[in-house]
């Protein structure tokens, strides 16, 4: 069985590592969010591209879900010292992957073939792409700042003001990234991880053509929210702030009319999509690699059902 995941954050990288133990490399491709890549200090950055990359390569942070284990900050308490800004806070080792990506793009690369050089080098088997090689940025509309880059709304300010909407820049000229439309073509299922619908997984939906090519799959997704709280992350603050309640129901709904099957955590045994589709409530927390895999395989064998 071949399976596509779209996913974005820890949440996302999570379960596509438990998807990675149940199935062979070969028949797992994520597909991941890159509306919160940026530059800066002059360098490359895919935040949520590292996240999944790292935590398939074993070499994730585990306290944080981000950056690299064991790593070191030398490098930021320099420019810390020189009276630089250091809110984004970047390990050196997880510097020498963005110097590595920068010069790579600026040689003329895509981010897809970088990204697939990393995964070689870090032996990821599974195949991981971008959602684009095209440049989307996520801004954030908020009450209090106007319009944010993602990251200044995420890390800088801490996910602290209050959102109005979201606005994708640069969707109308991007493409799918090579391989991703083939990925879902041969796929025999799409996972929506749990990850932040409004923006790990809406980014990628928007893409030209990508949402399209998901008609006549089974999509099988998993609430990012238990009990209407998040593990990590503002998704329930979110939908709080755009006047949905924070639940798995509200989950369902955004992605409608996509579902085939929604997965949700045991403390929403009230919640529901609206519409009349095969639900599993089992334990969603993933808290260490068996747990991962348990999820992934509830979810596999709720696909095999369909």
């Amino acid at each position: 069985m071949k399976i596509v995941a779209l996913a974005g954050g820890v949440g996302g990288a999570k379960l596509v590592d438990g998807l990675a133990q149940a199935l062979p490399a070969s028949h797992l491709t994520a597909i991941v969010n890159t509306g919160d890549d940026f530059e800066h200090l002059g360098l490359s950055i895919s935040p949520d591209l590292d996240t999944v990359c790292y935590t398939l390569a074993g070499i994730a942070n585990p306290e944080t879900g981000w950056g690299r284990r064991n790593d070191s900050f030398h490098t930021l308490q320099a420019l810390a010292d020189a009276g630089q800004a250091t809110w984004f806070r970047l390990g050196d080792k997880d510097l020498a992957t963005h110097i590595l990506r920068t010069a790579r793009l600026k040689d003329g690369a895509r981010l897809s073939q970088v990204t697939r050089e990393l995964c070689q080098a870090w032996q990821v088997l599974p195949r991981v792409l971008p959602m684009s090689d095209d440049a989307v940025c996520t801004k954030v509309l908020t009450r209090e700042h106007g319009r944010l880059d993602f990251q200044e709304y995420f890390v800088r300010l801490r996910c602290e003001p209050q959102v109005t909407g979201f606005e994708f820049v640069g969707l109308e000229q991007a493409l799918p990234a090579p391989g991703v439309l083939e990925a879902l073509r041969e796929s025999d299922a799409v996972v929506i991880c749990p990850s932040n619908p409004w923006v790990s997984i809406d980014p990628i939906l928007a893409v030209p053509g990508l949402r399209s090519a998901l008609s006549g799959k089974p999509v099988v997704a998993v609430s990012p929210l238990i009990g209407g709280k998040t593990v990590k992350g503002p998704a329930a603050k979110i939908f709080s702030e755009l006047g949905f309640q924070p639940s798995s129901r509200s989950v369902a709904e955004h992605y409608a009319p996509l579902l085939s099957a929604f997965v949700l955590d045991r403390l929403d045994q009230e919640a529901g999509p609206p519409a009349p589709i095969p639900l599993l409530w089992t334990d969603i927390l993933m808290k260490n690699r068996s747990d991962r895999l348990r999820l992934a395989e509830d979810v596999l064998n709720l696909i095999r059902s369909l």
